[in-house]
């Protein structure tokens, strides 16, 4: 059902330049050569989308019946396998370029000239050559492009998936099917908030400065003065969508069916709200999925310490090795390995943390512990590390939290208060020293956690947030893949696919944001806001159900948080075809989508969500295939990004090169191929060229108008 050969790239998508148009011919004329499918329904637009090679004047004929019965890939009737000068004669048609928009150069480019296909894309897409045509019938051909986050600019993630995804679209709307494209760009909550923050910032403005409506109308000022940026840079590559159903993640249509999302999950019991340890992001003031959380080895220091045995002797300590000793004020118990004979003496005593004032936490034994890693001596502090976290947990022991929301820390730390963490583990070690409670201190690589937007070191703390419930979602995911409901290409990812959602966990999806969907939930005035709530749709329905349960004199007031960006994006192939509605027209025609093509970096961020969402919602896989490309890297092997100085702007490589020179490099997959794939363009116009001249002119009356 797909087509396997990416060499479908290697035919030009744009109509060539005529390297020396006629300045005295018609203002309309764009003197280009191209070879594709003639347009439809109509049968005048049919002939307004024919060039004549043989000149102007050359009029033969335009009857729709003769277009019709055209054979828009193999050029003759029905397949037919004959092709002699007679049939052509008697079946081809051509039709004189009109004064305004259709092309009249009988000319045929003899080089290779790119200067044009901007003007040859904005033609296509106001005839409405990209929208689905369902003239011939036939099962509809779907692909919901992944959406560009509003403040992004092109890069060569978008050169790809829009080569890959063009091309398909391109094949099957050739062969008759109705193909519909779906593009549209994403809100990008933090990454936005970002921008607009630092806008603001060059006014001398804080965020804090402003109310929220101020704010979000100033985010929104924004979206409207740059939001298009990267829409023309995607059009720039020929992406043939059918840019009359773009979408943004914060329309009304698609933010209704956030809310109608949110409702549905809660009622099912799937969402709930809990305080738990989280990846807070200081400086974005937020909450952070897993997925959102990039780990990079860095040089730091293992630090050694000494937590005296309480009743013990000079001489009776443990020593403890830790990456973060400003955490140590959140210590609730010291454990070791049961089977460590070292420390069985000490297991039931109790240790004293140092430079607490003589704070006393328990000694215990857990399997848990490595005996091998550092001195086999742990500290706990659920408070601030996964893993100690789930320890804690499971043993019931307390969670002290001795962080602030901004990255210092709090009265917990005692004369460390107000400090930044950062601050406070260089002081905290001087003074370690100074006590006799330093041991030593070791160059160490350390897996820093980083916040994927904004950069800065991830600080795991306990906050009360609202969780997706996402066993019971994951299972019937998984079971569309086993019963071939849904095929993952390349194989390989299937099982990590698979992995994922086996192992998953709950779903984190508030942000402590103010550009975004705004959480459905209002509490009362005086109330416990864990249990005391409504989950309405609007403030107006949110009040009369908290009247109905509290009482006319009730007041309420909204959640501030706003939901996970991926939450919306997870809703994608069914909220850009109107669902919740499921009797619009567009629903009916168009979902579930046939494609989804993305890179396999985003597997889990993206595709695993919309597979859950889909069938949870609609009762069915929202696509029948996953198609997952590589990712680009550079010479090295790195991934591109702005700090390593390696990313290449595809809009200068177009500039230079033309869009089908970038775009063919992309679909060969080999780095450094861009000058190639010029040369293989500059050979293939040369071919055309020659055979157009050297054929007779009854087999080259007609060369057909690129319909997309």
């Amino acid at each position: 059902p797909l087509p396997t050969a990416p060499c479908a790239a290697t035919l030009p998508r744009y109509p060539l330049p005529n390297p020396n148009p006629n300045p005295s011919s018609s203002p309309a004329s764009l003197g280009f050569f191209a070879v594709a499918t003639p347009p439809a329904p109509l049968a005048g637009r049919r002939a307004q989308a024919l060039m004549a090679l043989a000149g102007p004047s050359h009029l033969l004929s335009s009857s729709s019946a003769c277009l019709r019965r055209l054979n828009p890939l193999l050029f003759f009737a029905h397949r037919r396998p004959a092709w002699t000068p007679r049939r052509a004669a008697h079946r081809f048609c051509a039709a004189v370029a009109s004064e305004r928009d259709v092309f009249t150069s009988p000319e045929v480019a003899k080089s290779f000239d790119f200067i044009s296909e901007e003007r040859i894309y904005k033609w296509w897409e106001s005839q409405g050559f990209f929208k689905p045509n369902f003239d011939r019938g036939g099962d509809p051909f779907v692909i919901p492009m992944p959406p560009a986050n509003v403040t992004g600019s092109l890069h060569m993630g978008h050169a790809m998936f829009v080569t890959l995804e063009d091309i398909m679209i391109r094949y099957f709307r050739m062969k008759g099917r109705p193909a519909l494209w779906i593009p549209g760009t994403d809100h990008a909550g933090i990454a936005t908030q970002l921008v607009v923050e630092k806008m603001l910032a060059a006014e001398g403005i804080k965020r804090a400065d402003l109310t929220r409506e101020e704010f979000t109308k100033r985010v929104w000022e924004w979206k409207e003065k740059y939001g298009s940026t990267i829409t023309n840079q995607i059009k720039r590559l020929g992406a043939s969508c059918d840019w009359t159903r773009e979408c943004f993640t914060l329309d009304d249509q698609l933010s209704h069916a956030v809310v109608e999302a949110f409702i549905r999950l809660h009622e099912k019991g799937l969402i709930y709200q809990g305080s738990y340890l989280v990846n807070w992001s200081p400086n974005l003031q937020t909450a952070v999925s897993d997925l959102e959380v990039e780990y990079s080895e860095e040089p730091g220091y293992l630090y050694y310490m000494k937590y005296r045995v309480a009743g013990g002797s000079r001489d009776d300590f443990m020593t403890i090795a830790t990456t973060r000793p400003e955490t140590l004020f959140g210590d609730v118990a010291i454990a070791v390995n049961p089977e460590d004979e070292r420390y069985a003496k000490y297991v039931g005593k109790l240790a004293i943390v140092p430079l607490t004032f003589g704070r006393h936490v328990p000694i215990i034994a857990d399997r848990y512990v490595d005996p091998e890693f550092g001195t086999g001596v742990l500290k706990i502090s659920p408070g601030h590390d996964q893993n100690d976290y789930h320890i804690a947990r499971k043993l019931g022991l307390p969670i002290l939290n001795v962080m602030n929301k901004d990255g210092t820390l709090n009265d917990v730390a005692g004369l460390y208060s107000g400090m930044d963490r950062f601050e406070a583990r260089e002081k905290l070690w001087s003074d370690l020293v100074e006590t006799n409670l330093a041991v030593k201190k070791e160059p160490y690589t350390l897996r820093v956690p980083r916040s994927q937007r904004g950069g800065e070191v991830i600080e795991p703390l306990i906050s009360k947030q609202w969780f997706v419930t996402m066993e019971p979602l994951a299972e019937r995911a998984l079971h569309a893949v086993e019963k071939g409901q849904l095929t993952i290409l390349p194989e390989r990812f299937e099982k990590i696919y698979n992995n994922w959602l086996t192992n998953i966990k709950d779903w984190c999806i508030s942000r402590q944001l103010w550009w975004g969907h705004r959480i459905p939930v209002w509490y009362i005035v005086g109330k416990k806001c864990e249990e005391d709530y409504v989950v309405a749709r609007n403030a107006e329905e949110a009040l009369a159900k908290a009247q109905e349960k509290y009482g006319k004199s009730v007041e309420i007031y909204q959640d501030p948080d706003v939901l996970d960006t991926w939450f919306s994006s997870a809703l994608w192939p069914f909220s850009t075809l109107g669902w919740p509605d499921v009797s619009r027209e567009d629903f009916k025609h168009f979902y579930p989508a046939t494609v989804l093509e993305t890179g396999h970096d985003i597997l889990f961020f993206w595709v695993a969500r919309m597979v859950m969402m889909g069938i949870e919602f609609t009762g069915t896989v929202p696509f029948s295939y996953v198609y997952l490309h590589g990712l680009i890297r550079d010479s090295e092997g790195r991934k591109m990004s702005k700090s390593l100085g390696n990313v290449i702007d595809p809009l200068d490589t177009m500039n230079e090169y033309g869009t089908d020179a970038l775009r063919f490099t992309l679909c060969m997959g080999t780095a450094g191929q861009v000058c190639f794939s010029m040369v293989f363009c500059i050979l293939l116009i040369k071919l055309v060229h020659f055979s157009v001249v050297n054929t007779p002119f009854y087999f080259r009356t007609l060369i057909f108008l690129q319909k997309g």
